[in-house]
Protein backbone atom coordinates (compact mmCIF):
# COMPACT_ATOMS: atom_id res chain seq x y z
CA UNK A 1 0.00 0.00 0.00
CA UNK A 2 1.42 3.27 -1.00
CA UNK A 3 1.80 6.07 1.22
CA UNK A 4 1.70 9.67 -0.50
CA UNK A 5 4.31 11.47 1.25
CA UNK A 6 3.61 15.11 -0.94
CA UNK A 7 7.55 14.66 -1.93
CA UNK A 8 8.88 12.10 -5.24
CA UNK A 9 9.74 9.37 -3.15
CA UNK A 10 7.01 6.98 -3.08
CA UNK A 11 7.02 4.96 0.60
CA UNK A 12 5.41 1.48 0.71
CA UNK A 13 5.00 -1.07 3.82
CA UNK A 14 5.63 -4.65 3.55
CA UNK A 15 2.41 -6.72 3.47
CA UNK A 16 2.78 -9.14 5.97
CA UNK A 17 0.00 -10.71 5.65
CA UNK A 18 0.32 -12.02 2.17
CA UNK A 19 0.24 -15.70 1.60
CA UNK A 20 2.25 -15.61 -1.59
CA UNK A 21 4.93 -18.11 -1.22
CA UNK A 22 7.68 -17.92 -3.83
CA UNK A 23 9.33 -21.01 -4.67
CA UNK A 24 12.67 -21.02 -3.40
CA UNK A 25 16.00 -22.67 -3.46
CA UNK A 26 18.39 -22.75 -0.87
CA UNK A 27 21.45 -24.20 -2.38
CA UNK A 28 22.97 -21.15 -3.75
CA UNK A 29 23.78 -20.95 -7.49
CA UNK A 30 27.62 -20.84 -8.93
CA UNK A 31 28.90 -17.90 -9.33
CA UNK A 32 32.38 -18.96 -10.69
CA UNK A 33 32.49 -22.27 -12.19
CA UNK A 34 29.69 -24.38 -12.13
CA UNK A 35 29.34 -27.05 -9.58
CA UNK A 36 28.07 -30.73 -10.27
CA UNK A 37 24.09 -31.45 -10.20
CA UNK A 38 22.55 -31.82 -6.46
CA UNK A 39 19.52 -32.60 -5.35
CA UNK A 40 17.99 -30.23 -4.05
CA UNK A 41 14.46 -28.71 -1.97
CA UNK A 42 12.22 -26.75 -2.76
CA UNK A 43 11.00 -24.35 -0.16
CA UNK A 44 9.68 -21.50 -0.42
CA UNK A 45 10.52 -17.49 1.45
CA UNK A 46 8.08 -14.65 1.72
CA UNK A 47 10.32 -11.56 1.14
CA UNK A 48 8.55 -9.36 3.24
CA UNK A 49 9.29 -11.28 6.07
CA UNK A 50 12.90 -12.20 4.89
CA UNK A 51 13.69 -8.53 4.24
CA UNK A 52 12.49 -6.94 7.46
CA UNK A 53 14.36 -7.28 10.94
CA UNK A 54 11.86 -4.84 12.43
CA UNK A 55 8.33 -5.50 10.40
CA UNK A 56 6.80 -2.44 12.33
CA UNK A 57 10.00 -0.48 11.19
CA UNK A 58 10.38 -1.52 8.12
CA UNK A 59 9.32 0.38 4.65
CA UNK A 60 9.70 0.20 1.19
CA UNK A 61 10.97 2.87 -0.73
CA UNK A 62 11.17 3.79 -4.70
CA UNK A 63 14.12 6.09 -5.96
CA UNK A 64 13.59 8.58 -8.33
CA UNK A 65 17.50 10.19 -9.38
CA UNK A 66 20.71 8.66 -9.97
CA UNK A 67 22.50 10.33 -7.17
CA UNK A 68 23.40 7.25 -5.68
CA UNK A 69 24.34 5.10 -8.50
CA UNK A 70 27.95 4.29 -7.37
CA UNK A 71 26.12 2.67 -4.72
CA UNK A 72 24.67 0.55 -6.94
CA UNK A 73 21.51 2.14 -6.01
CA UNK A 74 19.59 3.72 -9.24
CA UNK A 75 16.59 5.45 -10.65
CA UNK A 76 13.43 3.82 -9.73
CA UNK A 77 15.22 1.17 -7.61
CA UNK A 78 13.32 -0.17 -4.48
CA UNK A 79 15.25 0.38 -1.21
CA UNK A 80 14.23 -1.83 2.22
CA UNK A 81 14.33 1.00 4.79
CA UNK A 82 14.21 0.19 8.41
CA UNK A 83 13.22 3.08 11.23
CA UNK A 84 14.59 1.11 14.26
CA UNK A 85 18.12 1.26 13.30
CA UNK A 86 20.71 4.25 14.72
CA UNK A 87 22.59 6.11 12.43
CA UNK A 88 25.93 5.90 11.87
CA UNK A 89 29.21 6.91 10.07
CA UNK A 90 28.76 5.72 6.60
CA UNK A 91 25.25 3.85 5.99
CA UNK A 92 23.38 5.04 3.60
CA UNK A 93 19.89 6.97 5.10
CA UNK A 94 17.03 7.96 4.32
CA UNK A 95 16.99 12.18 5.29
CA UNK A 96 14.38 14.70 5.56
CA UNK A 97 16.61 17.96 4.90
CA UNK A 98 14.68 21.27 4.84
CA UNK A 99 11.32 19.42 3.93
CA UNK A 100 12.21 17.13 1.30
CA UNK A 101 13.36 13.45 1.16
CA UNK A 102 16.47 12.28 -0.32
CA UNK A 103 18.97 9.21 -0.37
CA UNK A 104 22.28 9.98 1.06
CA UNK A 105 25.53 8.56 2.80
CA UNK A 106 26.12 9.78 6.17
CA UNK A 107 29.13 11.07 7.01
CA UNK A 108 30.60 12.84 9.75
CA UNK A 109 33.44 14.96 10.32
CA UNK A 110 35.51 16.50 13.30
CA UNK A 111 33.09 19.31 13.51
CA UNK A 112 30.91 18.75 10.45
CA UNK A 113 27.92 16.32 8.91
CA UNK A 114 27.70 15.67 5.22
CA UNK A 115 25.11 13.78 3.39
CA UNK A 116 27.16 12.46 0.84
CA UNK A 117 25.94 11.63 -2.91
CA UNK A 118 27.19 8.44 -4.43
CA UNK A 119 27.64 10.29 -7.55
CA UNK A 120 30.49 12.77 -8.84
CA UNK A 121 28.55 14.98 -10.73
CA UNK A 122 26.06 15.75 -7.58
CA UNK A 123 27.79 17.94 -4.60
CA UNK A 124 27.77 16.80 -1.02
CA UNK A 125 25.23 18.33 1.48
CA UNK A 126 26.98 20.16 4.15
CA UNK A 127 23.92 20.09 7.14
CA UNK A 128 24.03 23.31 9.29
CA UNK A 129 22.23 24.33 12.13
CA UNK A 130 20.17 26.37 9.48
CA UNK A 131 19.03 23.16 8.09
CA UNK A 132 16.30 20.94 9.35
CA UNK A 133 17.41 17.05 9.27
CA UNK A 134 15.77 14.18 10.27
CA UNK A 135 17.77 10.35 9.79
CA UNK A 136 14.19 8.99 9.00
CA UNK A 137 15.72 5.65 8.54
CA UNK A 138 18.50 3.41 7.41
CA UNK A 139 18.56 1.41 4.36
CA UNK A 140 19.57 -2.38 4.25
CA UNK A 141 18.58 -3.64 1.18
CA UNK A 142 18.30 -2.88 -2.64
CA UNK A 143 15.68 -4.53 -4.78
CA UNK A 144 16.83 -3.58 -8.58
CA UNK A 145 15.48 -5.18 -11.86
CA UNK A 146 18.21 -7.03 -13.82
Amino acid sequence: MPINNGQKLMFFLPDFESELRIPFINEGVSAGFPSPAADFMEMSIDLNKQLSENPLATFYIRVKGNSMIDAGINDKDVLVVDRSLEPQNNKIAICFIDGEFTVKRIQLEKDCFYLMPENPNYAPIKVTEENQLIIWGIVTYVIKKV
